[in-house]
Parts: structure tokens; C-alpha cells; sequence
């Protein structure tokens, strides 16, 4: 007989993980996933191009519903999971039903950050999480208003672009001293902001929110130096929390999320927690790869294979804002280390790959983000890169000689108008160059 596996969450890591599962081991588990969106599971990278218009919401469904039904497993969508009673292994629903387990994934997710600040409740403020939350923006957005975006990392500058080719006019407020500090060092971020601003969106850094103000709704947000920028929408940005509501009821171990081992099991055997929703050695990750590489390895476990995770390399893999981005491990570069750099502001391209003791250990890439799986692999892999250290900027074909031949040093040479230069802590004249020009453009 199967055992009873429930999953609550129906987001891009329960979906991994089912995949995973059932390919390992099919008929093992009766599997049941609850879902609090009335919706199945989807991509929720795409949000953007959603409100774009680029795609359709069937368009970043993850998995159709005959997949789920050729795979056995029960799907409970407009769900919501309201308490786990461990002693008797069963999870309540918000609508009274009770569903009995033998093993229990938590994949829920996270809850996005609302400000502490005047004026965050007042209609017209919204987040961006989900489909609901793009479907009320773009029906709150519609004739070109006018909309803030209150945060500058990834998930504001998706909103900013959706919201742009939406035609709204757009203005992003961050706190910081530039554009996704968490994945980009300053020439990239700084690229970042003129490619942002060529969409015609106001970008302000060093930007504090100190309310929103608004008779009725929202009409402007208050900045900490006294500025106000108009708004008919206001959509909140500022990061996200581990969803740990659940857990809570089940007395699971809770620190800024739900506390997992490396068989992403938490204090309670056989309950388990995955994605956003996980800490693992003190990383909350909130990131899909992470989330992804979780599944499979808690996958492997449940089919009884020796699986253990060992944490994640952190990096980022994505078209924001219509620009190609990569960054991944130490990419601002550690004190000791040696940074590679290349640029080229005509094609707007920037490339920095971060090197210690012979090993790749970061890398960034701005625009031309070909190669950022292989450097990712090199990072992992943590195994020298001497042997063809001269050529790695380069790429994968030229560094590993498959698919050009061999050059000379002049043929190699990067084309005019590039700049290339190694550095330690302190840039070369060239890179102080175009970080002046930059400057000066923005």
C-alpha cells in the first residue's frame, strides 16, 4: 500500500519535487498537494511578462492537469492548510477536511515584506507576488496612471517592466545605494539603472519611504527627505519572508524560517521543508535553484537513496527588465582575491570573474550571459582553472578549444573599443575610465 505523502504549497518547488518523486519512485506514495492559489501550479518568474502582456497565464502554467492525473497525485487547489497536529499525523484544511500523512512537505512559499509606514493599507497599495496581485495591478493600472514601485531588487525591477510596457509611468523608490545590490556589484547595477531608465522609468536610489500619503487612496508616496512622488498605484517590493504560519502549529523549529537538516527534514521526523518556506545552516535561499536542487535531493530521500543536501552556491540567471544578468558565488570579491574585468560600453556588456587561489569562485555578467552556466559549474566545482586562466573571459568554446581553434594572442585580443584588464582590490585606468563615462551618463 502507498504511503500518504501531502505537500502544502503549489509553487515552482512542489512541482520539482513531485517530478522528482515520481520519477524515482512511482506508486511508492499517495500523493496529495494543497494549493492556497485556486490555480494550478505556475511559473512565477514570468509574473512580469504576465503583466506585460507578453505571455498569457496559461502560457506559464507549470504542468497541465493530465500530468498530474497520469501521475496519481491529488491536487487541492483553493486550499488553504490551516494546522498540522503531529501526533496524529494529519493536516487540517480551512475547510474542515482532514488529511492523514506519513511524510509532509512544507513548500510554502514566503509572504511579501508590507512597510512599516503610514499610509500601507490604503487602497491602491499593492504587492506583487502572484497572478491575483498582476490581475489587480492591471486593472488598477490601466489609461497610463501613474505607479511607484517600492523596491529596487529583483521582484521591483520585474514589476517596474511590467508595469512599463503596460504603459504606465513608472518610478522605482530603493533604499539602497544601487540596483539589486544582492546579485550585481556597482558597474553592473549601474548599467542596470541606464537600461531601466532607457524604458522610461524614474529610478531614485538612496530612497526612503516614510509614508504613503493619500485621501481616501493612495496619491503619493512620502520619501524620509521630504520629496513626494505622485502615484496612483503603489506596489510593494521591499523583499519577502519566509511563510512559516503553518509550521508554527506543528511547534516545528523556527528561526527566519523553518528549520530543515540536510535531508531537509525538520525537528519533527518525517516532516519536511523545502524552498522559500526552508532554512538550511542558516540560509533562508528565496531563490528558484536553490529551491529546485532541494527538491531533488529530498526527492532521492524519500525514495530511499543516501541523498543529503549540502547547501547551494548562490546565483542569478535572469532577463531583468529585458537585460540579460549573471552573477553567482563571492562576485563582489573578497579581500585577496584577483577580479578579471571586461567592458564593452558600446554593446553594453560587462563581465567580472572573481579568482582565489586558482579557483573560480564569482562571477557577474551583464548583457552577454552565454557562458554564466559554465562559470557557475567551474564555481561549484572548485577545481583549478590554471590551465586555461588566460582564456576564460572568453568564453567556454575558446578557454576549452572545442569549437574554435587554436589563435594566437593577437587573434584572441578583444576587438576595439573593449576594454580587458586583471585588478587586485583597485581598478585599472581603462575600468576608471568607463566608470567615469558611466557616471557621467547617469
Amino acid at each position: 500500500m502507498s504511503e500518504p505523502l501531502v505537500i502544502v504549497g503549489n509553487g515552482m518547488a512542489a512541482v520539482r519535487l513531485v517530478d522528482e518523486l515520481t520519477r524515482r519512485a512511482l506508486g511508492r506514495y499517495a500523493i496529495a498537494v494543497v494549493g492556497e492559489e485556486p490555480r494550478l501550479a505556475y511559473n512565477r518568474v514570468l509574473l512580469s511578462s504576465v503583466l506585460a502582456r507578453e505571455v498569457s497565464q496559461s502560457e506559464i502554467e507549470l504542468k497541465a492537469a493530465g500530468w498530474w492525473r497520469d501521475r496519481g497525485v491529488t491536487t487541492l487547489y483553493g486550499n488553504s492548510a490551516t494546522a498540522i497536529d503531529p501526533a496524529i499525523r494529519e493536516v487540517r484544511l480551512a475547510n474542515g477536511a482532514t488529511l492523514p500523512f506519513a511524510k509532509l512537505v512544507l513548500a510554502t512559499g514566503s509572504r511579501p515584506i508590507r512597510l512599516s509606514v503610514p499610509g500601507m493599507d490604503l487602497p491602491g497599495v499593492m504587492t506583487f507576488r502572484n497572478l491575483g496581485d498582476v490581475a489587480a495591478i492591471a486593472a488598477a493600472v490601466a489609461g497610463g496612471k501613474k505607479a511607484v514601485v517600492i523596491g529596487g531588487g529583483l521582484l521591483g525591477l520585474e514589476a517596474a517592466y511590467g508595469l512599463a510596457k503596460a504603459r504606465a509611468q513608472v518610478s522605482v523608490v530603493h533604499l539602497m545605494d544601487r540596483l539589486m545590490e544582492r546579485q550585481l556589484d556597482v558597474h553592473a547595477a549601474a548599467m542596470l539603472k541606464q537600461a531601466v531608465e532607457a524604458l522610461g522609468i524614474a529610478v531614485h536610489l538612496h530612497a526612503e519611504t516614510a509614508a504613503i500619503r493619500g485621501q481616501g487612496r493612495a496619491e503619493a508616496v512620502v520619501l524620509t527627505d521630504g520629496r513626494e512622488i505622485a502615484a496612483d498605484l503603489v506596489v510593494v517590493a521591499a523583499g519577502i519572508r519566509a511563510n512559516v504560519d503553518l509550521a508554527r502549529s506543528a511547534d516545528l523549529a523556527i528561526d527566519r524560517g523553518i528549520v530543515v537538516d540536510d535531508h531537509l527534514q525538520t525537528n519533527r521526523h518525517g516532516i519536511h521543508a523545502i524552498g522559500e518556506c526552508a532554512q538550511h545552516r542558516g540560509i533562508c535561499y528565496g531563490l528558484v535553484e536553490p529551491a529546485y536542487e532541494q527538491a531533488r535531493v529530498l526527492a532521492g530521500h524519500l525514495a530511499g537513496e543516501q541523498a543529503t543536501y549540502g547547501g547551494s552556491v548562490l546565483a542569478t540567471n535572469l532577463k531583468v527588465s529585458g537585460v540579460n544578468v549573471f552573477s553567482a558565488g563571492d562576485f563582489l570579491g573578497a579581500p585577496g582575491t584577483e577580479q578579471i574585468v571586461f567592458s564593452d560600453a558600446g554593446l553594453a556588456t560587462y563581465k567580472k570573474l572573481v579568482i582565489a587561489d586558482g579557483r573560480l569562485t564569482g562571477a557577474v555578467l551583464f548583457g552577454d550571459t552565454a557562458d554564466g552556466l559554465w562559470y557557475l559549474d567551474l564555481i561549484r566545482a572548485g577545481a583549478s582553472i590554471e590551465a586555461f586562466r588566460d582564456d576564460i573571459m572568453f568564453g567556454r568554446a575558446l578557454a576549452e578549444r572545442i569549437q574554435l581553434p587554436e589563435r594566437s594572442h593577437a587573434e584572441a585580443a578583444p576587438a576595439a573599443g573593449t576594454e580587458l584588464s586583471a585588478r587586485s582590490g583597485v581598478a585599472a585606468p581603462a575600468i576608471r575610465e568607463w566608470e567615469d563615462g558611466l557616471r557621467q551618463a547617469c
